[in-house]
């Protein structure tokens, strides 16, 4: 992708910086770690520090000292996840301010003017958020009014040589609606796409065949964007149906409760086991924690000590982007299929991979 403030190869995981900050490091860290772009949350940003201020700042990037890409969602998942009495119609979302009781209103209009205020390149447009487990006629209600809500997101933008607005794909669990909002969708001119609704709770059974659906009928041109995905082995799964960009706090989440990510998955350093364990988190890591600490020595502090989070942190990134890294080469290469089996048998020792890993894998070809 070539952004307004650099390139970004795919396919990417974006680290989440929710206040303009990703917990536990600093943006020079995160260039040092390889990362090209990293989210911002326009709910957070839009009520602390607020547009105005970051006008005055010239933006979030310089705000936060970030001179790569950013992306930002629109806000309306907060609305829905995080805030109780939210009201949806058709103008916005109605919620009560968790910071001072008072309602506020979140248009479409509003969340693109935070969003053109915060300057991230590429911006969400707000969507009708509903959880993937819900089923009925209010999913195709949230699947319509979001086709209908990009329009009003798309004549609000002020800034559209330097911001791409990306259509987010809903439409829950069921395919013929998910066909159909793709449908709407792509009759707008827009520079690439999102796939929301997903990662929250349902079967990965259907989760996967949604993607596929998505996949197959986006634009091959123009990236997808699969929203709240991190866990390694989905990542390897949706970027061979198809995927080009992730994101989701699950890295620097799990390191603030003591886990480091490995090939096999995540080890917990808070457990006894690694009291005497002299070795690195991951033998090949090339980044400063791995190079500098041991396992025993995170250990030793990472139930007493905030740095243990952050040498935690610094890892878990370096893991995501290496991981990425190695997809992208591999299919550069022309040797990805080769690098799914080899991820797979290094995640699942035991041959015990999952039967929706097996059927997403078959269903482009490769067979594990």
């Amino acid at each position: 992708m070539y952004l307004a403030h650099g390139e970004v190869a795919t396919p990417v995981f974006m680290p989440v910086g929710t206040q303009g900050t990703l917990k536990g490091l600093l943006p020079d860290q995160l260039e040092t770690l390889g990362c090209e772009i990293i989210l911002g949350n326009t709910y957070h940003l839009g009520n602390r520090p607020g547009p105005e201020l970051l006008k005055k700042a010239g933006g979030l990037h310089k705000f936060m000292g970030w001179n790569r890409s950013l992306l930002t969602d629109s806000g309306g998942f907060q609305m829905v996840s995080l805030l109780k009495l939210a009201e949806i119609t058709e103008e916005g979302v109605k919620f009560k301010s968790p910071y001072n009781e008072s309602e506020c209103l979140l248009t479409p209009e509003r969340s693109i003017e935070i969003q053109n205020a915060i300057g991230a390149d590429i911006i969400m447009q707000l969507d009708d958020v509903v959880s993937s487990l819900t089923t009925g006629v209010r999913v195709e209600e949230a699947m319509n009014r979001t086709a209908r809500w990009l329009d009003r997101c798309l004549a609000a933008h002020k800034r559209p040589t330097e911001q791409s607005v990306f259509p987010i794909v809903q439409g829950g669990l069921d395919p013929k609606l998910r066909e159909e909002c793709v449908r709407q969708l792509t009759q707008r001119d827009v520079n690439g796409f999102a796939i929301g609704g997903l990662s929250g709770g349902e079967e990965k059974d259907k989760f996967w065949k949604m993607v596929d659906i998505c996949c197959k009928l986006l634009p091959e041109e123009k990236p997808r964007y699969c929203m709240g995905v991190g866990f390694a082995a989905d990542l390897v799964v949706c970027v061979a149906l198809g995927v080009d960009m992730f994101d989701c706090v699950f890295p620097t989440r799990t390191a603030r409760f003591g886990c480091g990510l490995v090939d096999t998955g995540q080890i917990n350093l808070k457990s006894k086991r690694y009291a005497n364990d002299f070795t690195p988190i991951q033998e090949d890591c090339d980044c400063s924690t791995c190079k500098h600490y041991t396992r025993a020595y995170i250990h030793s502090i990472t139930s007493s000590e905030t740095v243990a989070c952050h040498l935690l942190s610094v890892h878990n990134i370096s893991y995501q982007m290496r991981l990425m890294k190695s997809m992208r080469q591999s299919i550069i290469d022309g040797k990805f299929p080769e690098f799914v089996k080899n991820f797979m048998t290094t995640m699942f020792p035991e041959r015990d991979i999952p039967k929706w890993i097996t059927d997403a894998l078959a269903a482009v070809n490769i067979k594990i």
